[in-house]
């Protein structure tokens, strides 16, 4: 994995079990169109509003390419219209980013286990 497409949604916190929908079908599409979908994030505690999706890929052109699967699948089309159409989210904003590797995916540690330095 290089680089996640980090998506932070406002969304409307009345209209949550749309959005959870809505993610849902995700996790269905995302990966048929070639995106390696690490998950989406529902509000739990403190903020009520503020929703992720993060999707990763091996580059930016990998991403260009999933765009384009995306534009043309129906289910995706239809996704998409249904959240236009139910106006659950407030607004939507893509940063992409890249993992370091020496912290990614690091396993808790049983207490009283030692650390290990870099």
């Amino acid at each position: 994995m290089t680089i996640t497409c980090f998506i932070r949604y406002e969304i409307d916190p009345f209209q949550r079990e749309r959005f959870e929908a809505y993610a849902t079908a995700w996790g269905r599409i995302i990966p048929r169109c070639g995106g390696e979908l690490i998950g989406y994030f529902l509000p739990h505690e403190g903020s009520n509003v503020e929703a992720w999706g993060l999707v990763a890929f091996n580059s930016l052109a990998a991403y260009e390419a999933y765009r384009t699967r995306l534009k043309a699948d129906p289910e995706a089309r239809e996704n998409f219209a249904f959240a236009q159409r139910e106006r659950f989210i407030v607004r939507e904003e893509r940063r992409f980013t890249e993992v370091v590797a020496a912290t990614y995916r690091r396993a808790a540690q049983p207490a009283g286990a030692a650390s290990v330095s870099p």
